[in-house]
């Protein structure tokens, strides 16, 4: 049991379990999420885990907020988990150590290492171009949080903001205009799409066939993608940048534009290392990098008694 570790991806619409022993991971389990209230879904992770047999320990990926240390969900997004202490009810329910940690971060260690377990890039950054825009920091291997836990918004940097005149422009909820994802997030391609007569979550499809209109839709994405990638490796100058996410799919035809426009901000002589691609794990990268949150944290935490 010493090398089993379980990892649990908490999404708005599923849940994904799976056991990883030493390099390998196993099929995740789905499961529709009941986002009914915060302690039915905290019944039904417990019972996922539960069936998932026994490990050394537990990571788990949701899309909120946290406190890392102790495991608090502060502000979530599409499940009811917020001022939770997760962390320290599953520790409660299962009697395993649990490690909680955003979901982008979790897939971003995944994309840091290969199914072997090796180290990828030292010092990676990811973006999750889904209904929103995640983000995750690899820097010598380990994950990046911050002072608090909460690192990396990237989502929620400003890269197209009218600066013209102050006070700038703001709104009272998240995401702020001119932010990265209000411009490069899914919800924003579903606008771009429709202006080109297509019905939502279509216009990946529609540009891999080669409608001219969704190609068009997804390179203006692209390009405002580049400018938060560029941001990214100015900050960084990291190995590794990845893209994730539903709309990764639409592969080249978004990262082609981010590619050049990411060159265009970069400041000379920075980033001179620096690769974007593709992730490589898709929908299981937030389930692997949970698992592997798990055993890091595990091995650090026997490493300081």
């Amino acid at each position: 049991m010493s090398d089993r570790l379980i990892g649990v991806d908490v999404g708005g619409t599923k849940i994904s379990v799976a056991v990883l022993e030493g390099s390998t991971l196993h099929p995740p389990q789905i499961r529709r999420t009941d986002t009914s209230d915060g302690e039915h879904l905290v019944d039904q992770l417990v019972e996922a885990i539960a069936e998932a047999g026994d490990a050394q320990a537990i990571g788990v990926a949701v899309p909120s907020v946290i406190d890392f240390a102790s495991g608090r969900v502060r502000a979530s997004v599409n499940v009811p988990l917020a001022d939770i202490a997760l962390r320290e009810v599953l520790v409660e329910r299962l009697g395993i150590p649990v490690f909680v940690d955003n979901d982008a971060t979790c897939a971003a260690l995944a994309e840091a290492y290969d199914d072997d377990g090796g180290l990828v890039a030292r010092h990676l950054v990811m973006f999750t171009i889904g209904t929103g825009v995640g983000g995750g920091i690899v820097i010598d291997g380990r994950v990046y949080r911050g002072a608090t836990g909460a690192a990396a918004e990237l989502g929620h940097t400003i890269v197209g903001a009218a600066l013209d005149c102050a006070p700038f422009p703001h709104d009272d909820r998240f995401p702020q205009p001119g932010s990265l994802e209000s411009l490069a997030a899914g919800s924003a391609l579903n606008g771009l799409g429709r202006e080109h007569g297509l019905p939502d979550a279509t216009t990946v499809d529609a540009a891999r066939d080669g409608h001219p209109g969704a190609c068009a839709a997804i390179e203006l994405l692209g390009r405002r993608l580049g400018v938060g990638v560029a941001n990214a490796i100015n900050t960084f100058d990291p190995d590794l940048v990845v893209i994730g996410g539903g709309v990764s799919a639409a592969d080249e035809l978004l990262l082609a534009p981010a590619r050049e426009e990411a060159a265009r901000f970069v400041l000379k002589g920075v980033g001179t290392k620096t690769r974007i691609c593709r992730a490589r794990y898709g929908p299981q990268a937030g389930v692997r990098g949970a698992a592997l949150l798990a055993g890091q944290e595990i091995t650090h935490e026997a490493a300081l008694r």
